[in-house]
Parts: structure tokens; C-alpha cells; sequence
């Protein structure tokens, strides 16, 4: 079915990416990059459907050529950190054909994108019938009427006049220059003094000589209002629901009954937790046989959903169907407590879990910062005991003394040297790593317990609300029936709690495997009853069983409502 998935990127040099790289990478194409001189060939990668250039009024025509568009982009930018170009990935819906796919995303990059200014190189990729998508890449400079880029900032000058400070860009500042305002240099009042910004008026009138020849200026400079624009969250977010919009309107012209929403869960009121991204580093994991945390954690949290999604269909049903009917509430709260049993142990689970990766991650660390430090300290001894036996080197027979003094010194490092070593071989052992390759592999598994930790206490915090709001969902349920009622509750309440027992342990047993503890459930259980007011032991009464005297009855009518008006006195 559709779904949505609209990712963004920055293509930038700084993160050791290549323009010309990623346009090959997604046209399957051969791109040589005229800026490194390195050939980029992806001719041989498979799944390419559709490639399409689209290029703004002012653009020249060469650029429909895709390596001459991303060489003069490349060529444009000349610092080493540049952003060099922005990229979409874009799922497509499954339920449209190619034709359809490139219909929707000709009029989406046309409208979005092309129409204020920028190039796009738009491809579409589908390997395996199942997960068609979009690769969009578009330019970050504007162009101007003469096709030429636009600046992406420029430096502003931060200048004064009459005790008020502005901004100026250099063309700005030969107007303002006629107005009287001047640019500010650094001074060194007197020896030792940090430098001062001053006017060159003021600086002459105090007889200060200028540092150096920089006039103070804005950090960043002033960006261009375009490239702002298209840089700005507001922007990004707006992209987002144009393409829901799109890919929607699309849906429905070809009669097509799925919608898309690029809205998070809480914006539109759903429950349900979302899952994680889990990339394809995870599913290789897994058909290794070695559990992935992300998928275990999707899993934990599709479980959780689909115990949810019953649950509230459950619910909606017995509430309109048989409101009044004391069995349809017995299962409805029966299911209740039986969902927040499930959730009660995913907590205790989770905080086993906690406990036991806390556990590790506070014993391993210190180990690790000590050894880094240590590792830091040998290189330097290292470095140094070879710089003084070069001194040594070049020091001549005829200057015993010299030598003498190195010998020592050297001596000493070499001791040290050895000390060090050993401590570095010591910390080794304590996280049982016999080499270095083995301790950078140890730093990356601390670093993934960290992420692993954050990762439950988030779900901990999901856990805990959605415990809150089936507590809520209990009470009102047990508000429809009335204190006439309560015996009649109970009794239809204790054959369904056998097999709700059953069923708990089977589902909790499908989703952890060889992780299941029974004992567990049993104390999920207490603390759910726990938390509701109720009393287990009357549960455990059969209903087959001789009838209880009247006395034994009323006193488990008082136990209900006393429970009922507790549980409306804490509200």
C-alpha cells in the first residue's frame, strides 16, 4: 500500500560527498568530476526506471546534460566544506504505474522546485516491484536573469556612526560611506591590552596603530534571502505537505482509494507508537542470526500496537453493541487489564534491560577513558624518545656531556614508555580485548549501549502513558455498571480471566522467546491489580463452586464499591 516517506539530504563536501557522485550514483551513469578528477561509474547498478533534467527559465541549455550541470556546480564552489546540492528520496505509491509516477513528480518538481529557481535531476528507482522511489536532486545557489549563480552569502561589514553600529555588504558600503559611516579595525590600546575595534577617525585621534588590516565583521556574513528561504525549516516542512498533497491528488484521479499523511502520529491523534528506521545494515544482522536492538525494538512496538489496535476495536464494538450488557463489559474489562498486564511486563522487561546494559556501559567506561589517555600519553613519549635519539644522532663524539644528558633523558622515556605500555595492556585485559582492533570494536559496542539506553527510556515514557490511559479506559468502564450489578460483574469477570491467563502468557512468550519469564507475568500481574484496586482472590473463586453465605456476598458487594468510590475519590 502507499505510504509516506520524504527524506532530505545535503550533498556537501564536508561530509566527503560528491555532486557529480551522486548524480551518477542515481542515473546509473559514467560521471567524470572535472574538480577532483576522479571518475564516478555506476553504469553497471541496476533498477533505474526513468531520468528527467528539469532546468528554470534562466538556466543555460547545456546543463540538460547531466554532467555539465553538476561540474558547473562543483566548479562554482570552491571551499572544501561546500554544500554542493540538496536531495530528496521520495517513495513512490505502489498503486500507480511509470507512466503515472513520472506524471506525479513532473508537476511536483515543476511546481516546488524548478518554478523558483532552482535545477532539478529527478530519477526514478525500482529494483524489485516493491519499493519504487524517487531520487530528486536540486541546486542550493539561485541563478540570475543572466543565468549566472547568485552568491550564497556575502561578507557584511560591521560599521559605525555616531555610537550606532550596522551591517553593510561592500557595494552597500560605498553608498553609506558618503553618509558618514566608517568601517571598524582592531587597535592595541597599550602592550598586553586585548585589541579594540575602532573607526580609523577615532583611532588616528588617539594614536593607536591598526593590528591588522581586517575590519570587524558579521560571522556568517548576510545570506541570500532566496537561498534562506530555501535553507529554512518553514520551507522544508511546507515540501512535505506539498508532496502529500501531490501524490493524494494523483491517488484520487486514478481512482485509487489510499491516502498518505505526512503528519507525525501525535499531529494527528493516534496512539500507536511508531517505529524506528532499521535500515539494511539491521535486516543483514538478522540473517546472520544475530538479533538486531532496532528490530526487536520494532518489534516489541508493532506487538504493543497490534494489542492496542484490538484492544480499542474491542472496545468500540462492545460499547456500541451491548453497552448494558454485563458480559460485553466483564470482556471489555478483562481485555483492558489483560493489554496493561502486557505493557506492566515490557516495563519490567525493559527495565531488566536498563539495569543490566547500565550495568556493563558504567563498568566499561572508565576503562575506556583511562585507556584512551593512556594511549594518547604513549604516543607522545614515543614521538618525544624519537626526537631526542635524533638529537642524540647529530650530536658529535666530541660533546660527551650532550650525549650523557640524552642518554638519561632517554633512559627515563623508555621507562615511562614501558609503564605505559603495561597499564595499556592491563586496561586491555579488564574488557578482555587482546588487541587494539579488539578495543576499537569494544569503543563501538559502548557507544551502541549508550544509543540502546536512550532508546528504552524512551519506550519506558511511551509505556508508562499509555499504562495511564488504559487505567482512565478501566475506570470508565467499570462507571457503566451499577452497584445492583456488581455481583452479576464479578461472576461473569472470573471464567474470562483463566483464559485472558493463558493468552497473556502465550502472546508475551511469541514476542520475547527464549527472553519469556514466567515469574515475570506474575509480578506484572500484582502490580496491575495493584495499581486498579483489585483484589486477586476473589478471582480465584469458582463460579461451579457452592454458592458462599449470604454475608461472605455483601462483603464482596461492600469490597466493589468501596473500590469504585477510592478509585472516583482519586480522580
Amino acid at each position: 500500500m502507499a505510504i509516506y516517506h520524504l527524506e532530505a539530504k545535503v550533498i556537501s563536501r564536508g561530509a566527503g560527498r560528491s555532486a557529480c557522485a551522486a548524480a551518477a550514483y542515481m542515473s546509473c551513469s559514467r560521471i567524470y568530476n572535472d574538480y577532483d578528477g576522479v571518475q564516478h561509474d555506476y553504469t553497471r547498478k541496476q533498477g533505474l526506471v526513468w531520468q528527467q533534467i528539469f532546468l528554470p527559465e534562466y538556466a543555460p541549455r547545456e546543463w540538460q546534460d547531466r554532467k555539465v550541470l553538476w561540474n558547473a556546480v562543483e566548479e562554482n564552489e570552491k571551499t572544501k566544506d561546500s554544500r554542493l546540492a540538496r536531495e530528496f528520496v521520495a517513495a513512490l505509491p505502489v498503486e500507480l504505474n511509470k507512466v503515472q509516477w513520472q506524471a506525479l513528480l513532473t508537476e511536483f518538481v515543476q511546481e516546488q522546485f524548478v518554478a523558483d529557481g532552482m535545477c532539478a535531476d529527478v530519477c526514478i528507482h525500482d529494483t524489485d516491484g516493491h519499493n519504487p522511489h524517487a531520487h530528486i536532486m536540486l541546486t542550493v545557489r539561485p541563478l540570475d536573469e543572466q543565468g549566472k549563480w547568485q552568491y550564497k552569502t556575502q561578507k557584511e561589514y560591521l560599521c559605525v556612526r555616531g555610537g550606532e553600529e550596522r551591517g553593510f555588504t561592500a557595494a552597500e558600503f560605498k553608498t553609506a560611506q558618503a553618509d558618514g559611516w566608517e568601517k571598524q579595525y582592531p587597535y592595541i590600546p597599550e602592550k598586553g591590552k586585548k585589541k579594540i575595534y575602532l573607526p580609523p577617525s577615532e583611532a588616528d585621534r588617539r594614536g593607536l596603530i591598526r593590528a591588522d588590516k581586517h575590519p570587524k565583521s558579521t560571522k556568517y556574513g548576510r545570506q541570500n534571502p532566496i537561498a534562506a528561504k530555501w535553507n529554512s525549516e518553514e520551507q522544508l516542512l511546507t515540501w512535505r505537505a506539498a508532496w502529500a498533497d501531490a501524490v493524494n491528488r494523483c491517488l484520487e484521479k486514478w481512482k485509487c482509494s489510499e491516502r498518505i499523511d505526512h503528519r507525525s502520529h501525535a499531529e494527528r491523534g493516534i496512539d500507536e507508537q511508531p517505529t524506528i528506521h532499521e535500515g539494511v545494515t539491521a535486516r543483514k544482522l538478522e540473517y546472520k542470526g544475530i538479533v538486531s536492538d532496532r528490530r526487536e525494538l520494532n518489534r516489541q512496538i508493532k506487538a504493543d500496537n497490534e494489542l492496542l489496535r484490538e484492544l480499542k476495536a474491542q472496545i468500540k464494538k462492545l460499547t456500541n453493541a451491548v453497552k448494558e450488557v454485563i458480559p460485553a463489559v466483564a470482556e471489555t474489562l478483562e481485555k483492558i487489564r489483560e493489554h496493561m498486564v502486557t505493557l506492566q511486563y515490557h516495563l519490567l522487561h525493559n527495565s531488566a534491560e536498563i539495569a543490566n546494559t547500565r550495568e556493563r556501559f558504567e563498568s566499561a567506561s572508565p576503562i575506556m577513558a583511562e585507556y584512551k589517555s593512556v594511549k594518547k600519553q604513549l604516543k607522545q613519549k614515543q614521538e618525544t624518545k624519537q626526537e631526542l635519539l635524533t638529537q642524540k644522532k647529530n650530536t658529535g663524539f666530541f660533546n660527551p656531556g650532550q650525549r650523557k644528558k640524552l642518554d638519561r633523558q632517554i633512559t627515563t622515556l623508555t621507562e615511562e614508555i614501558e609503564e605505559l605500555k603495561t597499564r595499556k595492556t592491563h586496561l586491555m585485559y579488564k574488557v578482555s580485548c587482546q588487541n587494539e582492533t579488539e578495543m576499537k570494536e569494544a569503543e563501538k559496542t559502548l557507544s551502541k549501549m549508550s544509543d540502546y539506553l536512550g532508546k528504552l527510556d524512551t519506550q519506558q515514557k511511551q509505556l508508562n502513558a499509555q499504562l495511564a490511559v488504559d487505567e482512565e479506559e478501566y475506570g470508565e468502564t467499570l462507571e457503566r455498571v451499577n452497584s445492583e450489578q456488581e455481583n452479576q460483574l464479578l461472576e461473569a469477570r472470573i471464567p474470562l480471566r483463566s483464559s485472558f491467563y493463558v493468552k497473556i502468557r502465550e502472546k508475551l512468550h511469541e514476542i520475547f522467546g527464549q527472553k519469556f519469564k514466567y515469574d515475570r507475568v506474575t509480578l506484572a500481574e500484582r502490580l496491575v491489580d495493584h495499581r486498579l484496586g483489585e483484589n486477586p482472590a476473589l478471582y480465584r473463586e469458582r463460579v461451579s463452586g457452592p454458592r458462599r453465605e449470604q454475608e461472605k456476598e455483601q462483603g464482596r458487594s461492600q469490597s466493589i464499591a468501596s473500590k469504585k468510590k477510592s478509585r472516583s475519590h482519586a480522580r
